[in-house]
Parts: structure tokens; C-alpha cells; sequence
């Protein structure tokens, strides 16, 4: 993976030894092209260069609009325990719960009929497991999901893929739900095992989905439950002035689409106005809400396209985005009768329909950044070929983290590599003393060896442990830190997590922030860096 530039927070020095904070400025600027800091990198995983690109794309839910987990996601928790108890029968106390925003992340899958939450490598080996809050041995572990015959695929429907933000308060309701059922039996129906509480679970959250509670607040007061980035607009003037098409594709409908955008990308209002303009439109060519990703994406989803009427609402048949005349209605057949409507908003539709109104020729002409590995990424990538960029907020501290860490982690590396050697030399000995093909003299020369070779194994285990213990004291002096709980995102272990593993197959590049694009060229070419297996590894490391 490639990242081009170095910058570095005050208190982690960068390889040219400067110590302050380097101000990110948009590349388009006078102040732009300065290096990067480390956390606002984009890193890649695939090449992409910008000059064959035609169009750029954007979600807009945790893509533009990240939104404040200690408020938004609070707010969608404490909407999802109302409907249970209004709802769904469960007991009044939950109402008393309260929702820690900080304990889930991304990547975890929820074993529905055990009541487990787990944490996996890329190899789908669970390595951290927990049932609700309690953590499981590693006896307990390996008897669930290690002595098999038949390997577990971890899918639906006996899983659940946390990969989304917006799916973190749902799974540490679910792990409070089933510490709750655990320890009171007979406060929980006995036809509601850990399955049937996770439906329920995702059952209430569509009701308030479906009820708009949850936009609803958001659009009464979007500074309170939206972080302002002021990145966001530079970056796409840039776009549309180096000749890209700027898009947009949210599943959100129009009158909640536009209260967000208007908070990101609005005009500012000194005088506290929460007034809705159209200004934001004049930065994107098309956008399509409503769109029902990840369907959207397939051509042969059948869903019509509409147009929609800014002012009023409305939605208008078309064809292809041509706006079709309505029986009874004014005629609408020549676009010369409607010179100042120009319609750039739509709904539903499917990728096709968006193809046309880009006038994209291929579609790996087409740059998709979205935050969700399988609505946004997975499929644009796997079934249409765009190339993709992923949002990954959590990446920022943990890269200037790892920087931080990387001699500490390299003298890990060795000692380990170290040990390995130290293991097969006493392997290969033991194995020669036993099966008596030496003589006495050597024999007991390989005796003597031995010895050493064992001395020699616990001083360098001793040394690892110690690395390891100053590594980890490192780690917990620092404000910044691994996630108290799981441990590193895109790690488990030595090996790369599940979630690390989708990003590297289905990301072309992912960086912290949307807005981290408009830190680079317009014609940039990202590169990736070379890849390398074991064996390669292991010539050119050390």
C-alpha cells in the first residue's frame, strides 16, 4: 500500500525531524502541494490514475456527513430501546440503559444464536470472542468455533457483519440484551432466544427509520449531531474545475438530502438561519437519492427514475432523466419550453440510468467514496469494475499511532525472526541426538551446543517479552491509542482482521476523510506499492 507526502502531529516526529503540526491546505490552493500528514494520506491498494477518470462519486451518511457518534449514534440507541420496550414488549428497564459509543468498531461479526460478539482475521479465524461483555476463554472458544469438521462461513443468516458506524449502537444493544437475558431468565420470554433478541434489535431500528425520528432531529439542529468540514466544498470546486463530473448517490430522500448538504456545503448563515437554499447544487452534476444501494447498482434493477422537483417535492416521471408530460398536464416534450428548469436531482433509477446522465462510456471510468465495504464498495467494485475510494475515520489516529510505534515494532520483528532461527537450530539437534546418527565425540559436541543454543532461546524470549511489555507501555502513554477492547482495526494479532482483508480486496484506496482528496493532484496517479508474500518478506526485510 502507497501514500505519498509525510506530516506529523506536534508530538510525533516525522522522518525530516520537523516537530510541528503541518497545516493540510487544499492542493488547488497557493498553499497547496506541502506534505501530508500522516493521517490525512491516502493509501492505496490498487492503481487508479485520475487522468482516465470521467466522474467522481460521493455517498453522503458517514461519507460528507460524519456524524457524531457521542450524539447521533446515541440518539438512533436510545430511539432502538423506546421501540423495544413500546414496541416489541421488552421490560420497562431498559429504559434506564445507557449506551458507551466507544466499546463497538467495525469489522466485528454478531454470532445471532450464541449471543457472541467476535472479532476475526483475514483467514476467518476468531481470535477474540466475547458473550455480551464477558470475554470467552480460549477453551470456551476453541470448543465453539475451532473443533469443527466443516469450517463456518460466519454469513447471514446466523451472523451479523458489523462493517457500517451506524450498525455500532445496535451491536452493543444486542450485548447488553444478552448479558441482560443471562442474568435474568425470567424477565425475558423464553420464546426470545439470542436470535430472535437480535431481530427484534434490527426491527426496532427500522422503526425508527421508518418513522423519521431520527432525521427529524438531526434536521432541526444538524451542528449538534454533524461534524462541519470545511474541506468538503475546496475539494469539489477543485473536481469540477479540473473537468470531473461530481455526483452524488445517498439512499436518504430528497428533503433530508438537502438538509444535510446545505449544512456541509450550504452557503454560511451568520444570523443562525436554518433557511434551505439550492446552493449546494451548483457543485454536483447529478445527484440520485433514494437509491436504494446496494440494488441500485445493478443494472437490471428495474426501479424507475424520477426526477424531483427542488421546490416542491414532487416527483416526475422520466425517461432516461428526460421528464416525461403527464396526462392531463402541460406539455413537456421540448426541452426549449422549460429553458430555466434544469433538472440535476433524482430518485431511484439504477446504475445504468446513472451511466447516461454522466455520459460515462466505461465504468471504469467512474471513482465511487463511499463508507460502506458492501453497499458502497463491494458492489460498485465487484459487479460495475468503478473504481472505489473507502472512508475510514477511525484510520487517522491509528496511522500516526503505528508511526510512532515503528521501531519498537520492527525490533519485534526481529527478535522474532530471531527466535524462529534459534527454535529450528534446537529442533534439528534434538532430532539428531535421538535417532543416534552421531558418534560419541559428536554426540556430545551436539550436547554441549545444545545447551547453549537453549541459554541462548530464553535470553532472546526474554528480550521479545521485554519489547513487547515496552511496546505496549508505549502504546498506553500516548492519548491516542488501540481500542481498549479489540485492539488495532485492520489488525488481529500478527494478522491483517476481517475488515482489513475487505479493504484491501474491494478498496482501490481508503483514506480517513473525504476530504482528504483534495489534498492531492486532480491528475495524480496512485500507485500501489509492491506486494509481497512470505517468502519475498523475508529476503528483503531483514
Amino acid at each position: 500500500m502507497d501514500a505519498v507526502g509525510y506530516g506529523f502531529p506536534s508530538d510525533i516526529k516525522g522522518p525530516n525531524g520537523c516537530g510541528k503540526t503541518e497545516v493540510s491546505c487544499v492542493w488547488a490552493s497557493p498553499e497547496g502541494g506541502q506534505k501530508i500528514d500522516i493521517g490525512k494520506h491516502i493509501f492505496c491498494n490498487r492503481a487508479v490514475n485520475m487522468k482516465n477518470i470521467v466522474a467522481v462519486g460521493f455517498d453522503m451518511d458517514y461519507t460528507l456527513a460524519q456524524y457524531k457518534p457521542e450524539t447521533f449514534e446515541s440518539l438512533a440507541y436510545n430511539g432502538t430501546v423506546k421501540k423495544l420496550v413500546a414496541n416489541l414488549g421488552y421490560p420497562n428497564e431498559l429504559l434506564d440503559w445507557s449506551f458507551d459509543w466507544t466499546y463497538m468498531v467495525r469489522g466485528l461479526v454478531l454470532d445471532k444464536k450464541r449471543g457472541n460478539i467476535l472479532k476475526m482475521d483475514r483467514h476467518k479465524y476468531v481470535k477474540v470472542a466475547y458473550h455480551g461483555f464477558r470475554l470467552l476463554s480460549k477453551d470456551e472458544k476453541v470448543a465453539t468455533y475451532g473443533n469443527t469438521l466443516v469450517r463456518d462461513a460466519f454469513d447471514e443468516p446466523d451472523y451479523a457483519l458489523i462493517d457500517t458506524l451506524f450498525s455500532l449502537a445496535e451491536a452493543y444493544l444486542f450485548a447488553q440484551l444478552v448479558d441482560f437475558k443471562d442474568n435474568n431468565p425470567e424477565k425475558i420470554s423464553e420464546e426470545k432466544d439470542y436470535f430472535c433478541m437480535y431481530r427484534d434489535v434490527r426491527a426496532a431500528v427500522d422503526l425508527c427509520h421508518r418513522d423519521g425520528t431520527l432525521k427529524q432531529m438531526v434536521a432541526n439542529d444538524p451542528k449538534k449531531y454533524i461534524n462541519e468540514d470545511n474541506s468538503i466544498v475546496p475539494m469539489l470546486q477543485m473536481l469540477r474545475t479540473s473537468g470531473f463530473a461530481v455526483f452524488l448517490v445517498t439512499n436518504s430522500l430528497w428533503d433530508y438530502t438537502n438538509v444535510v448538504m446545505n449544512f456541509l456545503c450550504g452557503p454560511p448563515k451568520p444570523d443562525g438561519s436554518s433557511s434551505l437554499t439550492l446552493d449546494w447544487l451548483k457543485h454536483f452534476d447529478v445527484v440520485i437519492s433514494g437509491s436504494a444501494k446496494p440494488k441500485f447498482f445493478h443494472d437490471e434493477n428495474r426501479t424507475n427514475l424520477f426526477a424531483v422537483d427542488t421546490d416542491s417535492g414532487m416527483l416526475i416521471n422520466t425517461d432516461n432523466g428526460s421528464p416525461m408530460a403527464q396526462v392531463g398536464g402541460p406539455s413537456l416534450e421540448l426541452p426549449d419550453q422549460m429553458p430555466d428548469k434544469s433538472y440535476k436531482v433524482f430518485q431511484g433509477g439504477n446504475v445504468g440510468h446513472l451511466h447516461k446522465l454522466l455520459n460515462v462510456e466505461s465504468s471504469s471510468q467512474v471513482l465511487y467514496v463511499g463508507d460502506h465495504i458492501y453497499g458502497d464498495i463491494l458492489r460498485s467494485k465487484k459487479v460495475l469494475g468503478w473504481r472505489t475510494m473507502l472512508v475510514v475515520p477511525e484510520l487517522e489516529k491509528e496511522v500516526k499511532l503505528l508511526w510512532h510505534l515503528r521501531d519498537t515494532r520492527k525490533q519485534l520483528m526481529i527478535l522474532r525472526s530471531e527466535r524462529d532461527h534459534i527454535e529450528d537450530q534446537i529442533h534439528h539437534l534434538k532430532w539428531s541426538l535421538q535417532c543416534d546418527c552421531l558418534d560419541a565425540h559428536e554426540a556430545k559436541k551436539a550436547q554441549s551446543k545444545l545447551g547453549s543454543l537453549e541459554v541462548q532461546r530464553e535470553r532472546v524470549r526474554v528480550t521479545h517479552q521485554e519489547a513487547q511489555k515496552v511496546f505496549h507501555e508505549k502504546v498506553a502513554s500516548f492519548r491516542t491509542q488501540f481500542h481498549k477492547v479489540w485492539g488495532q482495526l485492520m489488525k488481529t494479532g500478527y494478522q491483517n482482521s476481517r475488515f482489513a482483508h475487505q479493504v484491501e480486496r474491494f478498496a482501490c484506496l481508503y483514506t480517513s476523510q473525504v476530504g482528504n482528496l483534495g489534498l492531492y493532484s486532480p491528475a495524480k496517479y496512485y500507485r500501489p506499492s509492491e506486494d509481497f508474500m512470505p517468502h519475498e518478506f523475508d529476503i528483503f526485510s531483514l
